[in-house]
């Protein structure tokens, strides 16, 4: 072989390798270049200000733009949770009030010498204005867990005490219309924000309370899964129809044979979305004439 031909193989050589080197050298480049966006991004600060896009490969510019857009709706998102927020506080603040007013007029109305046809028209204003009262604190909450105002931190504990605080609360109420309230357990572990809990395993309670005939009865079960601890409430009430126990958890509804009891349709929307916002869920079982029973199923760890 001659020399030229030596020195051509060795050219090639050197092209090839000095080619490799290149494309590594820049294959890292754009790599510590994309590290780095996610980096800044991940902190909240991303702005191509940081980044000249003539320095950059398509696909780091790309990514760049869309990363510049996501930063962008995020703070957008923010914003509107921001003034759902303060709206949702001059909401409470305006009506809490009034409302407050009311009730009190209400009390000393009924201290006053009045004529006895007087009295359905008393009791009629309190009882609307207690209705007010709760559905605005429903739609508080509900619109506070929606929007994310209010976070929900769910902690390894036990069930018992949450279930017990719930059923202290509702025992006057019961005991009024004559309605037994039995636990048969509540020892189980779970994963759950006890304060929220709290109020899903009340509105159960209050739920069965309410549809449940004098002399009824409502009890209360646990049982453990091997990943999710339920809490069980069963009701000796109507029962729900078939065909309306998928429409039970949707915001509102009411059942057509109780359009004129008391409640606002808030309270088992308001619990799916306490148990689906701890990774848990709720379900119903029921039987028109044969009572009813929800399950609050929470995660285990």
């Amino acid at each position: 072989m001659t020399v030229l031909g030596y020195t051509i193989i060795v050219a090639v050589v050197f092209i090839a390798a000095g080619t490799v080197f290149w494309y590594r050298r820049r294959t890292r480049r754009i790599m510590e270049n994309l590290n780095r966006m996610l980096d800044i991004a991940m902190q909240g600060d991303f702005t191509e200000e940081h980044f000249d896009e003539s320095m950059l490969s398509s696909v780091e510019a790309k990514l760049a733009h869309y990363l510049t857009a996501s930063a962008t709706s995020a703070k957008n998102v923010q914003a509107e949770k921001d003034k759902i927020k303060t709206l949702i506080a001059d909401i409470s603040h305006q009506t809490k009030t009034p409302i407050a007013n009311i009730l009190l007029y209400t009390q000393l109305l009924r201290e006053q010498p009045l004529p006895e046809e007087s009295q359905p028209c008393v009791d009629s204003l309190e009882s609307q204005s207690r209705k007010l009262q709760s559905l605005i604190d429903a739609l508080v909450k509900t619109s506070r867990l929606e929007s994310g105002i209010i976070a929900l931190h769910p902690a390894a504990g036990n069930l018992s005490s949450v279930i017990q605080s719930a059923v202290s609360q509702l025992a006057p109420n019961a005991e009024a219309k004559g309605i037994s309230i039995v636990t048969e357990s509540a020892d189980a572990d779970a994963v759950f924000d006890s304060k929220w809990t709290e109020e899903a395993i009340f509105n159960l309670l209050d739920n069965a309370v309410k549809y449940t005939l004098s002399g009824g009865e409502v009890r209360i079960s646990v049982t453990s899964y091997e990943l999710f601890s339920a809490v069980h409430i069963s009701d000796t009430g109507p029962g729900i129809p078939e065909e309306e126990q998928p429409k039970v958890f949707q915001r509102f509804y009411r059942g057509m044979e109780h359009q004129n009891e008391e409640g606002v349709g808030i309270g088992l929307y308001l619990v799916r979305q306490i148990a689906e916002g701890q990774g848990g869920y709720v379900k119903v079982i029921s039987e028109k004439g044969m009572g009813s029973t929800f399950s609050l199923y929470l995660p285990r760890n």
